[in-house]
Parts: structure tokens; C-alpha cells; sequence
């Protein structure tokens, strides 16, 4: 059984067991519960269901595993023939998410 699912603008195709990095939440420490009331469809041996936007009184049940990371992204500016050179980084803070259970 599978779900596709709507979080922070994006869309996520999970099934149980599965891990996922979301958007980092402040407020999210390991252990705690996150539901995902915006589902949008719910695939399985009896077929599919479509939601119109999103499917009523179906959800997503997940457990925090912690705060991840994501890879460095290096961004590089410069101008020609001015002597300037600029060179800075970023790394992605994420949630990652255990999906424990889908209901619908």
C-alpha cells in the first residue's frame, strides 16, 4: 500500500517502513508523532483512490528519527575584469521521518 502525500509544497509518494527527509521543523524531536492530513491519493491491491483535491479522513501517521543534513552547495559569484570573487556554502537542515501507518 502506498499514499502520495502534500508537505511543504511538495509531493511525496511513501509507503510504510519507508524513511523521508521533510522540511525541518523546530518544534519536531525524536520520537515525536507527525500526521499528514493532506493526502491526495491511496494506491493498493483494491486500486486506486483519488482525492479531489485531497482524500477526507485519510492520514499519514510518522515518527521522528531526527535531523539531518542534506549535501554542501557551493555558491560562487564573481564579476570580470572587477577583482571580485565570492565563494560561500549552504547545507540543508531536514527532518527525517519514519512512515508507521496509512489510514484511508
Amino acid at each position: 500500500m502506498y499514499a502520495i502525500i502534500c508537505d511543504g509544497g511538495r509531493q511525496f509518494k511513501v509507503q510504510e517502513g519507508q524513511l523521508l527527509d521533510i522540511d525541518y521543523r523546530e518544534t519536531a524531536e525524536t520520537g515525536d508523532k507527525v500526521e499528514f492530513d493532506r493526502v491526495l491519493a491511496i494506491g493498493g491491491d483494491a486500486g486506486l483512490k483519488l482525492g479531489q483535491p485531497t482524500l477526507s479522513g485519510a492520514k499519514v501517521s510518522a515518527s521522528v528519527i531526527g535531523l539531518e543534513q542534506g549535501e554542501k552547495i557551493y555558491i560562487q559569484k564573481f564579476r570580470r575584469r572587477k577583482n571580485y570573487e565570492v565563494r560561500t556554502g549552504h547545507r540543508q537542515k531536514y527532518t527525517r521521518i519514519k512512515i508507521e501507518s496509512i489510514q484511508g
